[in-house]
């Protein structure tokens, strides 16, 4: 298996076409870092079974694959239609109501019951991604909403609706996320993704459900909404990482701000040293084809040299006909990519603040690997703090992670350039330099003659603030 693959992560959503153990093992084999569980689809059953297959793969592997489990978060939809296809007409008036039925052409049920108190005249509706638009007219301001088709088509059960200009009063953080995070934590996975949030204050109750379970799943917080734009420092601030909800997103905000927005997020995320993934749509074509468009390969690459953690791939990998050579043509293009440009972002430490002098050490660590040309960064660490700075300054080296704390490993999967590995107690830094030096040629990631930087924390034993910097050949 091959240990050192890309800088840039790849995460690959599971489902009916890639739960099974033989195809998951393929899928580890072609480059992923990442298995999402989407928890808008499946049982926990079904998640279950898929979270022991990437346990015994990792196991059986020596691998550290993450488990991403996303939430549904407050998903609008309608009901389901007549013969499942109703078609909608230009100009026609149509009844969007909050008690159940069967859809028409002229009524169709809503999912979100407060829709009639907290729509205006006015306010757009776009359905199955905006590929229909409507506009509401009237509201009784109880169950039933009137509304005039301004771009029609038809019209399939269950389809996402969209409501880009109306304040939802929906919580981020439904009964049946609850209870989906409470399974993912009861079976440790490493990330939890919130949906549709809008402000930092909607990660608070999700914060609080991890703490009071005594886990250690890290948040990240979807950005799909325009008060989430708004409010993006605070949010960037309160999680552990962000994604860029590109499907949602790019219906709720006019389409041609995406890609700067993708950008200003990464840009930000990058300084800050938290996480980002950029998701939906990277390879869509490869759901039906066997390799992805011109367009698509350059989406990817340049998601690539924004700096971002990760790439997404969801319907290509959960139930497209090519989900293992999906992840072979996302890894190929990010190898490729990340060829041709040369990383190396800087964020100066903030002075006075509480991280200045952990800050500073990771800074110039990078500055003397880039100035010697150094093979590798090799940090220790049990909070993974300094693996998260390095890894935010994009060095060129190598960034190896040595940990006693077993539930990081499978986190820093997520996270750009970072490979980690558990070792056991060792009484002094002069020890634990040595066992990482012996490891590592071991494997042949450094090699007689390489420069290697050190980053830890001594005394060793107290896990205190990144302090010592060791300059080395191997």
């Amino acid at each position: 298996m091959r240990l050192i693959r890309s800088q840039t992560k790849v995460i690959a959503t599971i489902g009916p076409v890639s739960s099974s153990k033989e195809v998951l093992e393929k899928m580890f084999h072609e480059g992923v870092d990442v298995c999402r569980l989407n928890f808008s689809h499946g049982t926990h059953d079904d998640h279950l079974q898929v979270i022991n297959n990437i346990l015994e793969l990792n196991q059986e592997l020596n691998a550290n694959v993450a488990i991403l489990a996303d939430l549904q978060g407050p998903k609008i939809r309608i009901g389901e239609v007549e013969n499942n296809r109703v078609e909608l007409i230009d100009c026609a008036e149509v009844l969007f109501v909050t008690e159940k039925c069967m859809g028409t052409a002229e009524k169709l049920y809503l999912s979100y019951k407060e829709f009639p108190r907290d729509v205006n005249v006015g306010d757009t509706i776009l359905v199955d991604d905006g590929k229909m638009k409507l506009e509401a007219i009237e509201t009784n301001g109880k169950d039933t909403v009137k509304a005039r088709v301004i771009h029609g088509g038809f019209l399939s059960s269950k389809k996402g609706v969209n409501l880009p200009n109306t304040k939802i009063s929906l919580p981020s953080l439904t009964e049946k996320d609850i209870e989906d995070v409470n399974f993912a934590l009861d079976n440790n996975v490493d990330w939890i993704a919130l949906s549709f949030v809008r402000s930092a204050e909607d990660l608070v109750q999700l914060k609080e459900i991890v703490r009071n379970k005594k886990k250690f799943a890290r948040i990240i917080a979807k950005i799909e909404k325009p008060e989430a734009i708004d409010d993006i420092e605070a949010i960037i601030d309160a999680s552990n990482g962000i994604m860029v909800a590109r499907g949602d997103l790019g219906v709720e905000v006019p389409f041609d701000q995406v890609p700067l927005l993708q950008k200003d997020i990464v840009k930000r995320c990058v300084e800050k040293a938290k996480p980002v993934i950029i998701a939906t749509q990277m390879l869509e074509s490869m759901i039906t084809n066997f390799r992805p468009t011109r367009a698509e390969a350059n989406d990817v690459a340049n998601a690539v040299l924004d700096g971002a953690d990760a790439v997404m791939l969801s319907a290509e990998t959960s139930a497209g006909k090519y989900p293992i050579e999906s992840i072979a043509a996302m890894q190929k293009i990010i190898d490729w990519t990340e060829k041709g440009v040369a990383f190396n972002r800087e964020a100066l430490p903030v002075p006075g603040s509480r991280t200045f002098l952990p800050d500073s050490i990771c800074l110039n660590a990078c500055r003397m690997a880039s100035q010697t040309n150094a093979k590798a960064i090799v940090t220790f660490t049990y909070s993974g703090y300094t693996a998260f700075k390095i890894s935010s300054h994009r060095p060129q080296s190598d960034i190896f992670v040595f940990t006693r704390n077993k539930t990081l490993l499978r986190k820093m999967s997520l996270v750009w350039g970072v490979r980690a590995f558990y070792f056991d107690e060792h009484d002094n830094m002069d020890d634990a330099i040595q066992h990482s030096i012996d490891f590592l040629k071991e494997y042949k990631h450094i090699a007689e003659g390489d420069v290697v930087v050190h980053v830890g924390s001594t005394p060793f034993e107290e896990k205190g603030q990144t302090n010592m910097i060791k300059l080395s050949y191997v």
